[in-house]
């Protein structure tokens, strides 16, 4: 092949347009060195999926606080989870723990 038959192929006077080449520079920087480029806006993505993960987890944690607080209003209810939770006890009762060993 000789210069002049290379400079007839299509393929290479396509990529060889200034055009062409504008493009494709500006798509590469574009992606990957400027500062609103695809990589970083992909860790921004990610980290926000994160975050709503965490809130999702943060208000269902405070359905359930709501929902346990709106059963301790009943003084019966009060007494239990202080005995189960905190081994609170009467004056005059004897608590007894058994823990249950697992190990084998």
């Amino acid at each position: 092949m000789n210069l002049k038959s290379i400079k007839e192929n299509k393929f290479f006077k396509f990529f060889t347009n200034i055009f062409v080449l504008i493009v494709v520079v500006f798509a590469v920087w574009m992606t990957f060195f400027d500062e609103n480029s695809y990589l970083i806006h992909r860790e921004f993505n990610k980290e926000i999926e994160e975050l709503e993960k965490t809130i999702k987890f943060y208000e269902d944690r405070i359905q359930e606080d709501k929902a346990t607080i709106q059963k301790l209003q009943d003084s019966l209810e009060l007494e239990r989870f202080a005995r189960e939770k905190y081994l609170m006890k009467k004056k005059n009762e004897d608590i007894y723990i058994i823990e249950f060993d697992t190990v084998k």
